[in-house]
């Protein structure tokens, strides 16, 4: 398999790149930083078979957790030593005040040469995360800045030998809201927990608030409340806030879910201890390396509205970036686009479960992945929605949740907090 896929890369290497496998006696090192501990080996053993086929070595530098790499990509950054590749954590506007700081290559051209033969291997969805769209609120030229390297969904999991033993069929999950929060009682029943999640970690509060906003009250009214044209404490809004309540008086959400991490969530799940799970596509190699016998599926939150579609979050898992400043950005760009040819991404899927970002490469993953693949059909991403929220607002949103699942706060009381919020900072943006 090796040696086909040496093969395969050279005719993709000598037809889609034009470039020579022929070694020369001066090339380049391409610097790599990445922060994916899970794909650390894979891309290693990846960069050895670049190295074999073109001479170019491929320095992979992992840096890790998350936080210890975003601090050193800003320190990198305002000092200008960024590497050739990297990729950024954080929100649009972080992306965007790299790209004006001039850190990162327009891949544009790149992406549409050859009647876009490039472009055209990723899924919409996930290039969409690193593209600009005209007209965009970061004032970005439009265009694609970045190469997702896999996909990711965040949906619920179920555990299938529960649901059994719930007396629950294992292969219909729960479809609505409603049917959803009835097992709450058989969960309670049965001393087993319910939903588990790492909702300590608030932003896994903020996707699943917000599929449920998109539910109920469809993207253009969600947007509008971020541009300030709906109040949060509209109907539809403490609707939203009023899910959370429903669960918790339910029975459906785990103890202690508000303060649990998501590593924690990921055990109790794989040890069989919880019914559901909310989580990303990254958790299939999670729960794999945690208990490999494990049975369970992938579903959509159930629906609380028939009005609109549910929508999930998901997109590019994880993206790279070419230097704009290094002097190796064509080799960097080449490499990139071997990176992303259907064999490396197989490659990469099959040693790390995650989704790969191109395409042609899903025929040989597990079922519960391509459950979650399926998903992209109702994706969406903050990152694409061209409005951010302010941060302050969502804390307060997100912190509100987790006050009315403890039972402090009423729905109400919430939106009423959150409004004020936004109101204050709408003030001051207006003020500048």
């Amino acid at each position: 398999m090796w040696f086909k896929n040496l093969f395969l890369g050279v005719f993709v290497l000598s037809s889609v790149l034009g470039c020579s496998v022929q070694k020369t006696d001066s090339k380049p090192t391409i610097s790599v930083w990445h922060w994916m501990t899970d794909r650390d080996s894979a891309f290693q053993e990846l960069a050895k078979q670049y190295e074999a086929l073109t001479g170019i070595k491929v320095n992979f530098e992992l840096y890790a957790p998350s936080d210890a790499y975003t601090q050193k990509i800003r320190a990198a950054g305002q000092g200008t030593n960024l590497p050739d590749v990297f990729g950024i954590l954080g929100e649009k506007r972080d992306f965007a005040s790299f790209i004006k700081a001039g850190h990162i290559l327009d891949l544009t051209s790149y992406m549409e040469a050859d009647n876009q033969n490039w472009k055209n291997t990723f899924f919409p969805k996930a290039l969409a995360v690193n593209e600009f769209a005209p007209q965009n609120s970061y004032g970005i030229n439009p265009g694609v800045y970045g190469v997702p390297i896999d996909i990711m969904t965040i949906q619920m999991v179920y555990n299938k030998k529960l649901f059994s033993q719930l007396g629950l069929n294992p292969n219909r999950p729960p479809q609505s809201l409603q049917e959803f929060l009835d097992i709450g009682a058989k969960i309670q029943a049965a001393g087993l927990q319910g939903l588990v999640s790492g909702w300590g970690e608030v932003w896994m509060i903020d996707c699943l608030a917000s599929n449920y906003a998109f539910n109920i009250m469809g993207k253009d009214k969600v947007l509008a409340t971020i541009k300030g044209e709906v109040p949060y404490t509209d109907p539809d809004w403490i609707q939203v806030f009023a899910i959370f309540k429903q669960m918790q008086e339910s029975g459906v959400l785990a103890q202690g879910v508000v303060t649990m991490i998501n590593k924690s969530a990921e055990q109790l799940f794989a040890n069989e201890k919880a019914v559901f799970a909310f989580n990303g596509s990254w958790c299939v190699n999670v729960y794999k390396g945690m208990n490999p016998n494990l049975e369970y599926g992938a579903m959509l939150p159930p629906k609380a509205s028939d009005k609109y579609p549910i929508a999930i979050w998901g997109g590019a898992g994880s993206s790279f970036m070419v230097n704009g400043r290094s002097k190796n950005k064509e080799e960097a760009v080449k490499f990139l686009i071997w990176l992303t040819n259907q064999d490396q991404q197989a490659f990469l899927a099959a040693s790390t479960n995650n989704l790969p970002a191109n395409k042609n490469s899903l025929s040989k993953i597990p079922e519960v992945l391509a459950q979650f693949a399926r998903g992209m059909d109702y994706a969406t991403h903050p990152n694409v929605w061209g409005v951010s929220e302010f941060s302050l607002v969502i804390e307060a949103f997100d912190r509100g949740i987790q006050s009315i699942i403890i039972g402090e706060k009423t729905p109400e009381q919430v939106a009423s907090e959150v409004q004020k919020v936004k109101e204050r900072e709408l003030a001051k943006k207006r003020a500048q």
